[in-house]
């Protein structure tokens, strides 16, 4: 599935949150996306604990 088919339906199911249930419901939706993706980028191995509270400088010195 290409990244464009992905944004499109992150989107509509955003686009839903925030119509039926709200801006509330948008912010839930669009944290519990993040939170998906961050562990799917663990899971592939794209993504160490780490990188995530690293800053772009730390991780362009880091070694790989």
């Amino acid at each position: 599935m290409s990244m464009a088919v992905v944004g499109v339906i992150a989107g509509m199911a955003l686009g839903f949150a925030g119509y039926f249930g709200g801006f509330g419901a948008f912010l839930l939706v669009a944290a519990l996306g993040a939170v998906g993706f961050l562990a799917g980028r663990f899971a592939d191995g794209d993504l160490e604990f780490g990188d995530v509270f690293r800053t772009p400088h730390e991780r362009r010195d880091r070694p790989r």
